[in-house]
């Protein structure tokens, strides 16, 4: 009996001591992915600029208390990304270089498909690089940029008022969502695909134990996959941290009188959102229902869709953010590529500083060219 007992505890002494030593070593990991400390990147490959960037924007929404001079070392620290002057997982996807250096799975995929079913060629397609948060931005951008838009009249406002065929804070919420809660470990990637009666955005994981695609319906707790990813995007104003972003899509599409939600768990968990139509289960493709004076946006002629867009947002002389809130979009590259330079080489808006083009104050305004088409476009509809 003696000799059964002292090996019993010799066992459990040589395997607590093996767990130990595979963990000391990163065989094994027991914390969440985000939070491991990467063998390979040092703090050389994070943007400096970046982690100031994100001081700025955290003290504006969250009142983070360092201060936009502190140093990468001490804003990396606070946020637990930095231990023993080794950086974790979630500070390169944070603030890295070239995150899919290291963790290649990690962009996201975007499609655009005519029809509802996935089909090739793909009409339109992108991959998305970067940090999160740029991940996150261009991904919102991609599908801004090809949903419906309807432009207001100015009877309160010198600006017209625009709205989305889908709520851009359910689309955001919605790939937010899969970025930060996704698999990373897992060889797939967060995909965003809109259909002509949905968008659908996949997302390579699972939801954590005790949760349900029904409880997702109802106030339920906050349980993120990546805590120290989930963290930083609070504080930069993406997400909150009581759990209510897949309650906050329902409600927002029901405020704008689409289809409820859906949110399926299979191989990768999926958020559905509906678009117009969708109620009573026809398509019509295009913003309905609008009131006289607001004009719909179609794709038709040379002009290209977003330079039709730009173009309705813009009154009087307005900087490039100015231009860029108004069409609720985010990234700033993005913005440049495929909006404004476009419209600048087209001739339809000009820089009131055209000799100066990086001038601090330069704002930019309709050309006659540009002008005659945004009366075209704000023709009310029939």
């Amino acid at each position: 009996m003696l000799y059964r007992f002292f090996w019993k505890k010799l066992k459990s002494a040589v395997y607590a001591a093996l767990v130990r030593y595979l963990i000391e070593k990163e065989y094994i990991r027991i914390g969440p992915f985000d939070a491991t400390l990467n063998d390979y990147g040092t703090i050389d490959d994070l943007d400096g600029e970046k982690i100031k960037e994100f001081v700025s924007i955290a003290r504006s929404k969250r009142g983070f208390p360092l201060l936009i001079e502190s140093s990468a070392e001490t804003v990396l620290t606070h946020l637990n990304l930095l231990i023993n002057n080794r950086i974790s997982n979630a500070a390169i996807l944070l603030f890295g270089k070239q995150p899919q250096r290291f963790f290649t799975s990690s962009e996201v995929k975007c499609a655009h498909f005519h029809g509802t079913v996935i089909t090739k060629p793909i009409p339109s397609y992108q991959v998305y690089k970067g940090d999160v948060f740029q991940l996150v931005n261009q991904a919102v951008d991609f599908v801004l940029s090809k949903i419906d838009i309807s432009v207001g009249t100015r009877d309160m406002d010198i600006q017209a008022p625009i709205k989305y065929e889908l709520p851009p804070l359910a689309v955001t919420e919605a790939i937010v969502n899969a970025v930060v809660h996704r698999d990373y470990t897992s060889n797939g990637s967060v995909q965003v695909m809109l259909f002509k009666d949905r968008l659908e955005v996949w997302n390579p994981g699972n939801l954590p134990y005790g949760l349900t695609t029904s409880k997702l319906r109802e106030p339920h707790p906050s349980i993120p996959a990546n805590p120290l990813i989930a963290e930083p995007m609070y504080l930069a104003g993406y997400i909150e941290r009581m759990g209510t972003g897949t309650g906050d899509i329902i409600r927002r599409c029901k405020e704008l009188g689409l289809k409820e939600p859906e949110y399926i768990q299979e191989e990768v968990f999926k958020t559905v959102i509906w678009r117009i139509g969708q109620v009573t289960g026809q398509v019509t493709g295009q913003v309905t229902g609008q009131a006289t004076g607001q004009a719909v946006i179609e794709l038709s002629g040379e002009v290209t869709e977003s330079i039709k867009r730009l173009i309705l947002v813009l009154s009087g002389e307005l900087k490039r953010s100015e231009i860029q809130e108004a069409l609720e979009l985010k990234h700033r590259e993005n913005f440049l590529e495929n909006y404004l330079n476009p419209a600048l080489e087209s001739g339809h808006i000009g820089m009131v500083f055209p000799e100066i083009p990086n001038h601090p104050n330069q704002r930019y305004r309709l050309t006659e060219k540009g002008q005659m088409l945004k009366n075209q476009l704000e023709i009310p509809k029939s």
